[in-house]
């Protein structure tokens, strides 16, 4: 990777396996882990291939995969790949960088019907990578394919950033709501969940 992502710079040489165990944790007691796995559902047509990216330990991935999606999850951290193909086999899982992403390189060269970055995975990239990874991430999709993107927006990556950077890749912003529930967006919402589209002129 050229440039470190900020989960691996701003965070502890454990923080790692805190993450992987917190999940497990939270998914042995029976918590609800698929949230944005059922927003991305309502938005494709049965069997669609998705692009799980910054897929950590693989919980949206696999709830995709479970509802019979074909899942490809992608991640910088090996721990979290690792994890994820522990506790999720079926999805592949691939160790990558989202700001040097080029899947037909490691042997998925079909494109996707659609994208999902969920848990802050732009507030973890490498600093300034946001536009080049909005621009990989528009390149692995089909025409009308769907990006579904959520972050903090407290989390140093400003909504007008992030709409202009999303302008310049080729996306259209469709819909914004303030949570992945779809709770109506308003200006002084500290999450943002935007549902963007690559034209198909």
């Amino acid at each position: 990777m050229a440039n470190p992502t900020r989960w691996a710079t701003d965070t502890g040489p454990e923080h790692s396996q805190w993450y992987i165990d917190r999940f497990r944790k939270l998914a042995a007691e029976g918590a609800d882990l698929a949230g944005e796995a059922r927003l991305v559902d309502t938005l494709v047509a049965p069997g669609s291939r998705i692009l799980d990216a910054g897929s950590g330990t693989g919980r949206v991935g696999a709830a995709l995969a479970q509802r019979g999606h074909t899942v490809v999850g992608v991640d910088a951290d090996p721990a979290l790949v690792e994890a994820a193909r522990a506790d999720y086999p079926g999805p592949r899982w691939l160790v990558a960088d989202l700001a040097e992403l080029d899947l037909p390189t490691l042997g998925e060269p079909e494109p996707f019907d659609a994208a999902v970055l969920a848990g802050n995975v732009l507030a973890f990239v490498a600093a300034g990578t946001e536009p080049e990874v909005l621009r990989r991430l528009a390149g692995h999709l089909r025409p009308d394919g769907v990006l579904a993107v959520g972050f903090g927006t407290e989390r140093g990556y400003p909504l007008t950033a992030f709409d202009a950077d999303a302008v310049a890749a080729g996306l259209r912003l469709e819909h914004r709501f303030a949570t992945w529930d779809l709770r109506p967006w308003r200006d002084d919402a500290p999450f943002a969940v935007s549902l963007l589209r690559r034209p198909t002129d």
